[in-house]
């Protein structure tokens, strides 16, 4: 008679604690997939990725008008519409243009400066929850949306700036060696734009709806900021209180759109711009642009999930 030996079934192995998959993954050089690099390598891996950048924008802009017959003709007409409707409203019925020098060339500066500002924020703000498909099947700095779309602005105010050039010529407005300024002025503007696009871009990708509620924000700011009117003018009148003539006067989108006046137009002369006009639109563009960017690359991994 056999004897049947039975074996006592053996407790499962314990698995491996987490310290010792982590030190095994960084032996065989393994990371978390999409986890956040440091902040230089992020800034490393970005510049890599310059010429995605530029090529991303360039397209993006060539099909923006792909469908209409007038085609790339609409990014001067836009403008140059808004610009029209606000003359009639505000120039003729409320009368803004009296006392203002070259009040058309003033006006239409004004809706060129501000609408590079207003696209790129809009633009930036679906940045992520408008290309998730693109987020989640490729991998590569998210910045570079942000980034990429705020250089598409600046390429078609770049195109526009002919049509404005035009305007000025035929509003009597002679060609100076102030037009020079024009370069850093929107160089200090493009960083500020993208930062504050960065911004609406991490905000958006967390909460979509909030690109409903931009129009209205942005179209606030641009009452305030002095697209239609004159800043200058405004602030000598004592009855406004003093803190708002310098929060009007500080007000970014302001500085550059007076900076871009300044440059450009030989009747708006310095006095026009609010005190020490280029450092402040040189801190608005380094607070803007480095805060922006931190702030966005520290959700680097959540972009796409969820």
């Amino acid at each position: 008679m056999s004897t049947v030996l039975h074996t006592p079934p053996q407790p499962p192995a314990p698995a491996p604690a987490h310290d010792d998959l982590t030190a095994l993954a960084a032996r065989h050089g393994l990371s978390v997939s999409g986890a956040r690099p440091s902040l230089p390598e992020y800034v490393r891996r970005l510049w890599a990725r310059r010429h995605f950048i530029t090529a991303f924008a360039t397209a993006k802009l060539t099909a923006q008008y792909s469908q209409a017959k007038l085609g790339q003709v609409w990014q001067v007409m836009t403008p140059l519409l808004n610009a029209a409707v606000y003359y009639f409203i505000f120039g003729v019925l409320l009368g803004t243009k009296h006392g203002v020098p070259d009040y058309i060339p003033f006006l239409v500066t004004g809706v060129f400066i501000w609408t590079f500002t207003q696209s790129s924020i809009m633009a930036g703000t679906r940045a992520i929850s408008g290309n998730l498909g693109l987020v989640r099947a490729l991998h590569f700095p998210r910045a570079a949306l942000p980034i990429s779309f705020c250089l598409q602005q600046l390429q078609q105010l770049l195109f526009s700036m002919g049509a404005l050039v035009v305007i000025l010529l035929c509003f009597g407005v002679p060609v100076g060696v102030s037009w020079l300024l024009a370069v850093p002025a929107l160089f200090l503007q493009f960083t500020f734009n993208a930062g504050v696009s960065m911004v609406m871009a991490r905000m958006g990708a967390k909460t979509p709806d909030i690109a409903q509620l931009m129009p209205f924000v942005l179209r606030t700011w641009m009452y305030v900021s002095g697209v239609m009117w004159s800043i200058d003018k405004l602030a000598k009148n004592d009855s406004l209180p003093h803190a708002v003539k310098i929060a009007l006067a500080a007000n970014p989108a302001a500085v550059y759109i007076d900076l871009m006046r300044f440059a450009l137009i030989d009747s708006f002369h310095a006095n026009q711009l609010p005190a020490h006009v280029w450092a402040l639109a040189t801190a608005w563009a380094l607070i803007a642009g480095a805060g922006g960017f931190i702030y966005f690359w520290k959700a680097e991994e959540t972009y796409g999930r969820g």
